[in-house]
């Protein structure tokens, strides 16, 4: 490995921004506003790291990941478990800020996962409505759930907020599917993941929202993303059962629901759900096996901007 090269950790929190350096070892801090990002990134493209890491944390990172990249910094935004299992690994068991950059730099120097492209304005502001959506169908469900326990004096007013919650969910539903028609690119993938029977707009606007890189990426990278690719688990001479975990709950859960419909009504993934139902493997792992599936024809559709057609997807 090239000594000369900088990686740079930052833990995000809501106040402050702690920063390390690979391999000087260099520690500090800079508030976590404007004036504190504009000064960290100045610092950062005098460095020229060769990456700087920062982890998923739930949108506070978005700012300053947005800034870094704007100013041709090569920035990982990295899943928070990959950096505690390595940390783990490496025996760094206690947790301060201050040690979360410096493992967060560590991560970047041993693993240098790839940078990607940060979400731009539009990207961030779809992410933010499917996200407000997927709210507001948990909270209509948990309402009707109370249904079979509330007194009937309480009644009235939940029935009204159902409704009240319905209608903001198909405003919503109208707001998201105008906003993703304002947008040639996005106009033109969502009419190519519709194509697919099966494929409704819930499914079409999280991929959009939630896993931009379909097709960008090989078949085995998009399923590893989305949580879809089964891993090993064998042990000398131990062999385990191959399980999928990890990668992006919120895109693994919508294409679960997606995969249960095309099992019944698209004429490929049902004929492949029904030949592996018919080898005797469990309808749960015939279902994951149908869920990578679909994923692997919409990245490949989208690849080559092509739509549906049956015999280019027969397995």
């Amino acid at each position: 490995m090239n000594d000369s090269r900088v990686f740079i950790g930052i833990d995000v929190s809501k106040n402050r921004l702690d920063v390390a350096a690979r391999p000087t070892g260099d520690v500090w801090q800079v508030p976590n506003d404007a004036g504190g990002i504009g000064e960290l990134t100045e610092g950062l493209v005098g460095m020229g790291p060769s990456l700087v890491v920062l982890e998923a944390t739930g949108g506070l990172e978005r700012a300053l990941a947005a800034e870094l990249a704007s100013a041709g910094l090569p920035v990982a935004v990295v899943n928070p478990r990959h950096v505690r299992d390595f940390a783990r690994a490496a025996g760094n068991l206690a947790k301060t800020d201050t040690l979360d950059a410096q493992v967060l730099a560590r991560f970047g120097q041993a693993m240098e996962p790839e940078p990607r492209p940060i979400p731009d304005a539009d990207a961030q502001e779809l992410q933010a409505l499917v996200g407000r959506r997927r709210q507001l169908v948990e909270m209509i469900t948990a309402e009707k759930n109370r249904r079979r326990t509330v007194i009937a004096r309480i009644r009235p007013q939940l029935e009204e907020h159902i409704q009240w919650l319905e209608k903001n969910l198909n405003d919503l539903d109208q707001d998201l599917d105008g906003f993703i028609r304002s947008s040639p690119m996005w106009r033109t993938k969502e009419r190519i993941i519709r194509s697919v029977p099966g494929v409704g707009p819930v499914l079409s606007a999280t991929l959009l929202a939630s896993l931009p890189e379909l097709g960008a990426l090989s078949r085995g990278q998009i399923a590893a993303l989305a949580g879809v690719a089964p891993f090993n688990r064998d042990s000398g001479t131990l062999r385990g059962k191959r399980t999928v975990w990890g990668g992006r709950r919120r895109v693994r859960a919508v294409l679960y629901m997606a995969a249960l419909v095309a099992a019944r009504y698209n004429p490929v993934i049902k004929d492949f759900y029904q030949r592996l139902c018919s080898t005797s493997k469990p309808k749960k792992v015939a279902l994951t096996a149908c869920m990578r599936k679909l994923l692997v024809i919409l990245n490949s559709m989208v690849k080559h901007g092509r739509d549906w057609q049956p015999s280019l997807q027969t397995p």
